[in-house]
């Protein structure tokens, strides 16, 4: 998909240069022998206050939004869309726009959508962050990147796959590629935002298996909602795993603000997430020059 003027003029001034598009998968997507999916689209809006969806998507690929003044940081973006659909704007280009006032280099992800099987749904979006972090560290200098400072950042769904390519990052289902891919893909630097299934509704006390943290797992910074539907005990569960391993953690868990708040405004302390994102990765020393 291209992106449509309107995210030019939300975001465009922002940027040292016109977005870079790239596809992950130049000889196409990995997909299981006969797959097929009608072609992608956006979601029709259900009223001028909803937000964009895409969905039906099978070539994934990144969009680069390069600060005027870059840092060396970059954060892939990960919309979130329950692995059905990309929340793609107020999940996504608006968080890319956000990332640019901060000197950080804003990588959006198109993953694919809808998920392919049921019982294991972030397995071809998790082969799309392995190969875009590969690419990202591939081009690097050219986009003023330091390989260092490679983090990731996803929203609910997004969350999850977050999670996933910290602590999973170089379980590959697929063949490597050494001109598109790096042998490690693990991200410098993880920040789920209200992570879905981490835990099940019926018992949210417990993490589901598949989230062992490793002595090497990236630092990370969870936000989440107090009265989020996805609860918020699966944040904390994680980083209370952090915590025992004596690794680098932030978590920040608001009162109220629900689900898929993203980048919109209603004048709650949620809102602030944003900052408190970047005075984490200050602090952490992913903003130096």
């Amino acid at each position: 998909m291209k992106f449509t003027p309107a995210l030019f003029l939300t975001c465009g001034s922002l940027f040292a240069a016109e977005p870079i598009q790239m596809k992950l998968w130049p000889q196409g997507a990995p997909e299981k022998p006969g797959f097929k999916m009608e072609a992608e689209k956006e979601v029709p809006k259900k009223n001028e206050n909803d937000v964009l969806r895409l969905t039906n998507v099978t070539e994934p690929m990144i969009t680069v939004f390069q600060p005027e003044r870059p840092n060396g940081a970059a954060v892939l973006v990960c919309p979130g869309g329950g692995y059905g659909i990309l929340a793609y704007e107020h999940e996504g280009s608006q968080v890319c726009e956000f990332l640019n006032q901060h000197g950080v280099t804003g990588v959006l992800l198109k993953y694919r959508v809808p998920k392919r099987d049921p019982n294991d749904p972030s397995r071809e979006p998790l082969q799309d962050t392995q190969r875009a972090i590969g690419l990202i560290r591939h081009h690097a200098a050219e986009w003023g990147i330091k390989k260092d400072r490679v983090g990731i950042l996803g929203f609910s769904a997004g969350g999850h796959l977050t999670v996933m390519t910290a602590l999973h990052a170089n379980d590959r289902t697929y063949t490597v590629d050494p001109a598109l891919d790096v042998d490690d893909a693990t991200p410098n630097f993880a920040i789920p935002v209200y992570p879905a299934y981490l835990v099940s509704k019926e018992d949210p006390t417990k993490l589901l298996p598949g989230f062992e943290v490793k002595e090497k797992s990236p630092p990370m910074c969870f936000v989440h909602a107090h009265d989020d539907p996805w609860p918020a005990s699966g944040s904390a569960l994680l980083y209370l795993e952090y915590k025992k391993k004596n690794l680098p953690a932030e978590l920040h868990i608001y009162a109220k603000g629900g689900h898929g708040f993203g980048m919109r405004k209603n004048g709650q302390p949620v809102n602030e997430w944003p900052n408190r994102v970047i005075e984490w990765m200050l602090s952490m020393g992913y903003l130096e020059h």
